[in-house]
Formats: structure tokens, sequence, C-alpha cells
């Protein structure tokens, strides 16, 4: 057995964007997949948030590869849910191998004045939701002693703080903390965990809403994300690179999942254009 073939990756937020690349690419190599969204649009965020649809054709792709894919529709915030899924995707596939918790939202405003309900929302999913993820699968891991990678999406956010988004940066330095404790807790079982932090990325959550498109130019009252690319690039060291797309993150992804990474775990990587070395 190789570093994929074979084995099974428990993917969340897999309706679209980062988690559906995930899926695709994992199964592509011969990974069995586990994947989760939601079905509900979250009040708080500003774009339309996953759908069951979205979510079948995930499956669809997957199956016109000749993957393999359990699939089910159960929110992060859900620990019983998640819980339940892992159980019948571990039952039906018979391990465990890779948990990627994917799964998140953006949302906008300032601290000082923001309500409780949204600041509340985004710890629940983009924090919380990350630790029931790696709560509802990890002990199958443990338990068959196989050892395993584990992967925790973040962002730039997580490692620097962020104008408009202090909620989104809070949580996702949340993130940072939870992979390091992870990384110690299971090293002895050689479950490695590390976390990815994306720059932009081309999605709906990333930058294809009017939230993300106005932070970066208040100075338009509508500004289409034609008027943006600019302001995109210029947060990077390649100025002719805006954003990066949901593959990126997903080869970044790969290879610390694979064999030639066996050793990396507690690490924060970046995919970021350069980012955080232009903006530290």
């Amino acid at each position: 057995m190789g570093s994929f073939d074979g084995k099974v990756a428990f993917v969340t937020g897999a309706a679209r964007g980062q988690g559906r690349s995930h899926a695709i690419e994992f199964a592509r190599r011969g990974t069995r997949i586990i994947a989760i969204d939601i079905d509900q649009q979250v009040p708080s965020a500003p774009y339309p948030t996953a759908t069951a649809e979205d979510l079948a054709e995930t499956v669809r792709l997957v199956e016109s590869l000749g993957g393999e894919i359990l699939a089910a529709t159960v929110d992060v915030r859900d620990l019983a849910g998640l819980s339940k899924v892992v159980t019948n995707g571990v039952e039906r596939f018979g391990r465990l191998d890779f948990i990627l918790a994917n799964a998140g939202i953006v949302s906008y405003g300032l601290l000082s004045s923001m309500d409780e309900d949204q600041f509340q929302e985004m710890m629940d999913i983009n924090l919380t939701g990350v630790w029931k993820t790696v709560r509802a699968g990890v002990q199958h891991m443990v338990d068959a002693g196989n050892g395993g990678c584990i992967v925790l999406t973040s962002s730039t956010a997580g490692l620097r703080t962020m104008g408009n988004i202090g909620h989104y940066a809070a949580s996702k330095h949340g993130v940072v903390a939870l992979a390091k404790a992870f990384a110690n807790e299971l090293g002895p079982h050689h479950i490695r965990v590390n976390s990815v932090h994306p720059s932009n990325t081309r999605t709906v959550m990333g930058v294809d809403n009017d939230g993300v498109l106005n932070m970066f130019r208040p100075d338009l009252e509508n500004p289409t994300l034609e008027d943006c690319v600019d302001a995109f690039a210029s947060i990077h060291v390649m100025p002719d690179v805006p954003w990066i797309h949901p593959i990126d993150i997903t080869n970044t992804v790969l290879f610390i999942c694979s064999d030639e990474a066996k050793y990396m775990t507690g690490a924060q990587i970046p995919v970021d254009v350069g980012m955080l070395a232009k903006n530290p």
C-alpha cells in the first residue's frame, strides 16, 4: 500500500471549493472518501453556503473517477452526527488514515461592534468544529495502530491579524494551537498533525463574495471581482497572481499526507504566494 491507494480520508466541507478538490484528488489516487458538508445557510456568511446538491456533485465527480465515497449532510457543530458518519465510513471501508478538517466560514465586521451571534458562529464552526472533526475520527486511527495524518485548514489570517476579520483571524489562530496540541498528543501513535495556510483562494468563500470585495476595495461602493484583481495581487510577492485555486492547496495537502512527509508534524505550511513574507 502506497501513500494513498486503499486508504481512507474523512473530508469536511467537501461539497465544493477546497474540500471538493481534496476529495477528488485523494480519490484519484485510490483513497476512499468519507465526505460531509452542511445543507443550510449559515446566517452570518455573506454568501450562499453549501447545499446537499453541491455535495451530490462531489459524489458524482468522485464516482466518475471510479472512486468510492460515503457522503452525508452533517454540520461540523454536531459531534454526534460527525461521529456517526465516520463510524459508518470505517465500517464500510475498514479503516481511517486521513482527517482533512477543511470546513469553515468567513464573515466581516469590527470586533468592537460585532454582535455576539456572529462572533460565536465563527468560533463554533471554524474552531470548535475543527476540534469536533478530529474528535469524531481520531480514536479510530489510534485504535487501528496504523498511524495517519491530519490536516487542519487554517489561513494566512491564522498567522497574522487582518482588518475587518478579527473574529475569523482569532478562530484560525486557534486552529494553529489545536494542530500543535494534537501533534503532541498523537505523535506517540505516529499520527501527524499539521495546519495549512492559504491566501486568497478562488472560491465563493475566498474571493467571490461581496464581503471580501468590499474589504479589498473600500473606496468603491459596489466593487466587482475585476475591480479587485490588483488589490488582491498587491499582498503577494508575485504581482501577477491575485489568488490561488483549490487545487493548489490540495497539492500541498497531498504532500503533507504522503510518505515523503512522514516526519512533518506540528508544522504550519503556507500556500500564500509569499503573502506572509511580504506582510509579516
